[in-house]
């Protein structure tokens, strides 16, 4: 039976990161060698712009487009706002930076301490921290860090409350606090990571305990420890002496963070084929994962890694609109800037017994395509699905229920919202970085993005209409119509009627060209 693998291929232009559970493809992560990945990343940047009806402020950091600093980024750490939203150890796959500690993702320590609310029940911004423009200022110079790439039109998102991760901890410098991941259920073993940890921190320095620290021995934490406070101390450095805007420090390779992040005790192997990369893995391995046991393969087949692996195949698929069912039903997956809409269809399943029991297992099946695809695809944003019409009430509870469970696989956080009577889904997925759509592609050149041109009769009637116009007033005998050949054939043949006509009603002869170097809607009227 296929086990969990890492499939890892590496080339001079593009770096791609596939997980596999039981031998599908769940995750896709490319890297292009020319963007690298910015999330993590830690900048000494300029506050550019403050905006106080926004309540943020725009930072250069010294990227193409200023990055976006919101208020509660920049608020005292009691009240800090979680970055990343949930997933495992409360961080996103691929560096996203750790946030800081909730209720809702680690237990505090004993004795006093400030709680958070879960981030949908906390107040506005204006009643828990200062005015933006009372906390920055123009010109002002502070450290901040990635949360969120650049995505669509929108510059990086950044926070100036900076978490920088190893493989079993996270530092938070600016927070005094020990936190641990609420993944580890034995309270026993929490109690005893948390003692450890407190025993082994500098004064004043905050740690969250990831997953991975699970009976980890103090060796092994004291090393990670030792690890994140010197880089710390070296970014700190930097920070001091470094002119703004500056890049104070880069996060892992994509490589060795699919190792850092993804990496746990399910995954059975790890599949590269490149040599150097490999090389960084196996030592990466050894200095700060001595205890796993885990395969590290140097692929060298003659067939590329990913057609071996047959997940080219997936890759394609996950770029079209239409995903079809096993039953014969299909989903329809339409991605805007914010906001993704999913229509499910029964397409050629007709069933078995009644109506509703169709739909039932529609809709089912639908559920677990869906939140495949999301994760694949990466998809985030506000979510709306559109279920088939279910008329029973325990129908639409089950779809429900059945989506919820399959969601709790995800590592990005989701909130979703009851079936409404009509029969939609409102939810939102958290999302840091470009989906897989548009890492891979870009809006169509021809049609500019739209997914469709106007139709050859409407092009003509369009035609029609400005040489009655232009007409009027145009000296001449003879007008010539520049136009696309699909145009110009059918203005000779279905449409030769209509243009006999216009040349009644306008008195000109009218001589038709075709330009093969044309739009299909573009057209050109001269006079003679």
């Amino acid at each position: 039976m296929p086990g969990n693998e890492l499939i890892i291929n590496v080339t001079h232009h593009e770096k791609r990161v596939a997980l596999l559970e039981n031998g599908q493809l769940v995750e896709m992560h490319i890297e292009l060698a020319r963007e690298g990945g910015l999330v993590g990343n830690i900048y000494k940047g300029r506050v550019t712009r403050v905006l106080p009806g926004m309540q943020a402020a725009f930072v250069d950091v010294g990227l193409d487009r200023a990055a976006f600093l919101y208020v509660a980024d920049v608020r005292d750490p009691v009240f800090e706002v979680d970055l990343l939203d949930g997933g495992e150890d409360a961080r996103a796959v691929f560096g996203e930076p750790a946030p800081a500690p909730e209720e809702d993702q680690f237990d505090r320590e004993p004795g006093p301490a400030p709680t958070a609310a879960p981030l949908e029940e906390r107040p506005a911004p204006e009643q828990i921290a200062a005015p933006i423009e009372d906390l920055l200022k123009d010109g002002q110079e502070l450290m901040v860090q990635v949360a969120k790439e650049p995505i669509g039109t929108k510059g990086a998102r950044i926070t100036s409350h900076i978490s920088i991760p190893s493989r079993n901890l996270v530092l938070i410098p600016f927070v005094d606090h020990i936190g641990v991941s609420r993944r580890i259920e034995d309270e026993g073993e929490r109690v005893r990571l948390r003692n450890l940890v407190d025993s082994l921190r500098s004064a004043g320095m905050g740690f969250i305990v990831r997953t991975a620290a699970e009976g980890k021995d103090r060796e092994t934490l004291a090393h990670d420890i030792e690890y994140v406070t010197d880089l710390w101390q070296n970014i700190y450095g930097k920070y001091k002496n470094a002119r703004a805007p500056a890049l104070l420090h880069s996060d892992l390779s994509i490589t060795l963070r699919a190792v850092r992040d993804l990496f746990n005790a399910d995954i059975d192997r790890v599949v590269i084929d490149s040599p150097e990369e490999y090389g960084k893995i196996v030592s990466f391995f050894g200095r700060h994962m001595p205890m796993m046991d885990c395969a590290v393969e140097l692929y060298d087949g003659d067939e590329p890694i990913f057609d071996f692996f047959g997940l080219e195949v997936e890759i394609a698929r996950a770029l079209q609109p239409k995903v079809w069912l096993k039953s014969g039903g299909y989903i329809i997956i339409e991605q805007a800037e914010a906001l993704i809409a999913i229509d499910v269809n029964t397409g050629r399943f007709v069933g078995k017994h009644n109506l509703e029991d169709t739909i039932l297992k529609t809709n089912l099946e639908a559920v677990k395509e869906i939140c495949y695809q999301l994760r694949l695809r990466n998809l985030g944003g506000l979510i709306i699905i559109d279920f088939i019409d279910m008329e029973k009430e325990a129908n639409r509870e089950k779809v429900f229920a059945a989506l919820q469970e399959a969601l709790t696989r995800d590592r990005a956080k989701t909130n979703i919202l009851k079936i409404s009577e009509l029969g939609l889904v409102e939810m939102t997925r958290k999302r840091t970085r470009e989906s897989i759509s548009r890492v891979l592609s870009e809006p169509c050149p021809y049609c500019e993005g739209k997914g469709y041109v106007k139709s050859k009769t409407s092009i003509c009637a369009e035609i029609f209409r400005e040489i009655k116009k232009e007409s009027k007033t145009a000296p001449g005998k003879t007008l010539i119509l520049c136009v696309h050949p699909d145009i110009a054939d059918l203005l000779y043949e279905e449409e030769r009627a209509g243009l006999e006509l216009l040349e009644q009603l306008t008195g000109k002869r009218i001589t038709i060209k075709d330009n093969s170097i044309f739009h299909l809607e573009q057209f050109e009227i001269l006079f003679a």
